[in-house]
């Protein structure tokens, strides 16, 4: 079952409908959805490592810009919609201490959580709602999703047609170990904050 899934997202990456699944993706992950967008860009960039980079930025401007609606979402609507998003991820006890954070620490908080596998979305979100300056919330999401997609997309550009190799001959490691990222990402949200 997992290698049938496996061929239809490389299948899915190889369409021409990807890039704007990709963004599609891209944006929402930003702001609400749970889903990072590595498992688009994985794919679609071993498909064709040669559209890595055009990939990458893709991803970086969708992010960006689902990023603006979290921040939208925290700094407009953190009374109705905001707080359902963080009670759905199970982070309210901790948000305040996040946002107070952001009193003293708020440019790194952006550049470092940006990176990770931690959900962006809870980025945005206490962006917005401690009202961290909106100019600088921009600058500072460009730069840190912008290298983590391109630092991906090298990555994927040189070695990408070895990693397909790689992955098609170990697919169950390679799933356990994205699985392990991703709650691990969530779990540090939840248990290090």
């Amino acid at each position: 079952m997992l290698k049938r899934l496996y061929n239809w997202t490389i299948a899915l990456a190889e369409s021409p409908r990807a890039p704007t699944a990709l963004a599609a993706v891209s944006f929402a992950e930003s702001s609400f959805f749970p889903v990072p967008p590595d498992v688009m860009l994985l794919p679609m960039a071993m498909a064709k490592p040669q559209n890595a980079w055009r990939y990458a930025l893709i991803c970086t401007i969708a992010s960006v810009l689902g990023g603006i609606v979290g921040y939208g979402i925290g700094y407009l609507l953190y009374d109705s919609v905001g707080q359902w998003l963080i009670r759905v991820y199970g982070l309210g006890d901790k948000l305040e201490a996040f946002r107070t954070l952001y009193q003293q620490h708020g440019h790194w908080i952006i550049l470092i959580k940006g990176l990770t596998p931690i959900p962006y979305k809870l980025v945005t979100i206490a962006s917005g709602l401690a009202a961290y300056d909106f100019f600088w919330f921009v600058v500072l999401s460009i730069i840190t999703r912008g290298a983590r997609f391109f630092i991906l997309a090298g990555i994927l550009h040189r070695f990408g047609a070895p990693m397909k190799r790689f992955i098609d001959n170990n697919l169950g490691l390679v799933a356990a170990v994205l699985v392990i990222a991703i709650v691990g990402g969530f779990y540090a949200v939840k248990f290090l904050l």
